[in-house]
């Protein structure tokens, strides 16, 4: 089979290697569908996550059909149609228990990181019946594969631990995919204003599109100031770190409004400066969290019903044996104008 291969810090390479086999009575092979690459991919890439060794699949978004079942197996058979959560989840263990599939002792987030990943024509999932989903008859496939990861990843690290309420104030720092998906579920709960932090241009535009109440250029280095003037001095409810550099933190420390919740999403590879000199007094929240996908059902569900517009995260669709492209692609957003890469396998 077709796959990609991580090779080192910036080293990534196409390769045929051979199908995987199942290694458990709880494992499935799944032919993957669709995939994606998602910025922690580029982390990866990047050297931010040590746990990724050479020689390791990457991927860890995509839907497919399931080729083989082991034993153990009893929720899905051969040829079931499947969305693949980023998240493998035992469903047993301590903190599966307490929602927490993300610390999962036998799984969380090990597709593409631990084990090898989707982006690939075949792919070896873990405790199948509670990491897979199926996905209903005529569902739009595209769209579900937004549901893996970045709209889940979103909606819990960011608009829950955020803690958005309606008619609160809302800032995203970082309108790239994962800003976009917290943008997009933010909306749930009314918020009175979203307003939308970034250097790119293009995507704020998009954001504008999505539902962003006020957008903010933060070229300039004075982001932080017309967040503060938008709000009449106050700041926001809620912050939103949705990049993972210290600059965007820092932001969000600097427009955080007494009471108010900064949720970070970002993946952060350097240490970020905690101002509490000036935060300590302010009754703020600091949350952080690894994306569970306890929401991925009810997402499904919204995505199926036309509530939750994800296909328009996508710009970009590649076949696996382009997929080197797409990676070019991806990374290099402000000239390609990139969010979601979609690759047909």
């Amino acid at each position: 089979m077709k796959a990609l291969v991580f090779g080192g810090q910036g080293e990534k390479r196409l390769l045929e290697l051979p199908i995987p086999d199942l290694k458990a009575p709880s494992d499935a092979i799944v032919k993957v569908k669709k995939t994606t690459i998602c910025g922690t991919d580029l982390h990866i890439l990047r050297g931010d996550v040590p746990t990724c060794a050479p020689g390791r699949i990457l991927g860890h978004e995509g839907i497919g059909i399931i080729e083989k079942a082991g034993s153990g197996v009893t929720a899905f058979r051969e040829g079931d149609l499947v969305l693949i959560a980023c998240i493998s989840s035992c469903g047993r263990c301590e903190y599966c228990r307490r929602g927490m599939y993300s610390h999962c002792t036998t799984g969380g987030w090990i597709l593409g990181n631990q084990i090898d990943g989707t982006q690939a024509e075949y792919v070896r999932i873990p405790h199948a019946d509670t990491s897979l989903y199926r996905i209903p008859p005529g569902g739009d496939e595209e769209a579900v594969v937004m549901l893996s990861d970045i709209l889940p990843t979103g909606f819990e690290c960011g608009v829950l631990n955020g803690k958005v309420a309606p008619g609160g104030t809302v800032a995203i720092v970082g309108a790239g995919p994962i800003g976009l998906a917290a943008l997009l579920t933010s909306r749930f709960y009314s918020p009175a204003e979203i307003i939308m932090v970034d250097i790119d241009k293009n995507r704020l535009q998009m954001s504008g599109k999505l539902g962003a109440t006020a957008i903010v250029n933060a070229s300039n280095g004075q982001a932080s100031e017309k967040v503060m003037e938008l709000t009449g001095g106050r700041g926001v409810d809620t912050a939103i770190e949705a990049v993972g550099v210290p600059a965007s933190f820092i932001t969000c420390e600097k427009i955080v409004a007494p009471g108010g919740t900064i949720a970070n999403i970002g993946v952060h590879g350097v240490k970020v400066d905690l101002y509490l000199e000036r935060l300590w007094s302010q009754n703020i929240t600091i949350t952080t969290r690894l994306v569970d996908t306890v929401t991925m059902p009810m997402l499904l569900k919204t995505v199926q019903s036309h509530k939750l517009d994800a296909k328009a995260l996508i710009t970009h669709r590649f076949q696996l044996d382009q997929i080197l492209d797409a990676y070019d692609t991806f990374s290099q957003a402000a000239s390609t104008r990139a969010l979601k890469v979609l690759i047909n396998a």
